[in-house]
């Protein structure tokens, strides 16, 4: 049996980047990922549960990965949002997927 994890690499608000190893078997996202490991602060990060109905965990993605496309409430989200950059998403949206193997990513300063 294959192992189901990946190795993403994430810089946190402090500029210190993370290689962590994330389960593709779990229906986890990005920002849960980031909570599990602690990489920003409680309560900064998926306030609102990963509804992408805040910013908290907007990422810039580093890499050079195929991410699915953006729905229309990130999308909006992000729109309204601060620090933004074209390779700005919200990580919530992002699944963590065998494909997303190698993915690295910053974490978009608080707002």
């Amino acid at each position: 049996m294959t192992n189901p994890d990946i190795t993403i690499k994430i810089t946190d608000r402090n500029g210190e980047t993370h290689e962590i190893l994330a389960p593709t078997d779990m229906a986890m996202n990005l920002m849960e990922v980031v909570r599990s490991y602690e990489l920003a602060p409680e309560g900064t990060i998926g306030i609102c549960g990963g509804m992408a109905m805040c910013a908290s965990c907007q990422c810039y993605v580093k890499s050079d990965h195929e991410l699915p496309e953006m729905g229309i409430d990130e999308d909006l989200m992000l729109a309204e949002a601060f620090h933004v950059e074209d390779n700005s998403r919200l990580g919530c949206q992002i699944q963590i997927t065998p494909e997303m193997d190698g993915l690295e990513v910053e974490l978009a300063p608080e707002s």
